[in-house]
């Protein structure tokens, strides 16, 4: 009796472009994307997110602050 060999087919978290860079970025805050004088999309969303009162937030991903991934 031979098992099969059944390959497990995860998607890795980095595969679309949006996330290639992800791991390798700083998180900021909304205060640093105010200040910020390129204000991406992202950014914007985070801050009118943030505006709101009584809201909590860990941060959002910063695309300056992006590295080189590792190939």
């Amino acid at each position: 009796m031979a098992k099969k060999n059944a390959k497990k087919s995860t998607k890795n978290k980095y595969d679309s472009v949006v996330n290639k860079y992800q791991h390798t970025q700083k998180m900021v805050t909304s205060e640093t994307c105010i200040a910020c004088k390129t204000q991406c999309s992202r950014g914007l969303e985070y801050i009118e997110r943030m505006s709101i009162p009584g809201a909590v937030g860990k941060g959002v991903a910063c695309h300056l602050t992006k590295g080189r991934g590792h190939k």
